[in-house]
């Protein structure tokens, strides 16, 4: 009876620690890590919500204004990089050297954010 329990307690952890590592996916999953693009842009929005920033940035193309999502990592990472709560405001320009979305959609992983000159 106590070889069965340990089983089932080792098989359910297992399940456990796999679902939890499978919940957490990897950025080559979502983005094109090996592909840099640019962005230059207003800030519209910018979330400090966990688990990660986003930057929400409006760019003009020659026809339209296109909204892009961009992924920061963590609030910690963020932080540790310098960025304050209060860094970045709506209306601010900035150029952000990014890693697109594998899916072709307007969401990217931001590696770099640079202010511009109003």
């Amino acid at each position: 009876m106590r070889f069965k329990r340990a089983v089932l307690i080792v098989v359910v952890s297992l399940l456990v620690v796999q679902t939890a590592a499978l919940a957490h996916h990897a950025l080559q999953a979502q983005f094109d890590m090996k592909q840099t693009i640019t962005l230059t842009g207003a800030v519209t929005k910018i979330d400090w919500s966990n688990p990660h920033v986003r930057l929400y940035l409006d760019v003009k193309g020659e026809s339209n204004t296109v909204t892009w999502e961009l992924d920061m990592g963590s609030p910690n990472l963020q932080m540790m990089n310098g960025w304050k709560i209060d860094t970045y405001k709506r209306g601010d320009r900035v150029r952000v050297f990014a890693n697109p979305a594998r899916d072709g959609s307007n969401v990217a992983y931001g590696r770099r954010v640079t202010p511009l000159q109003r």
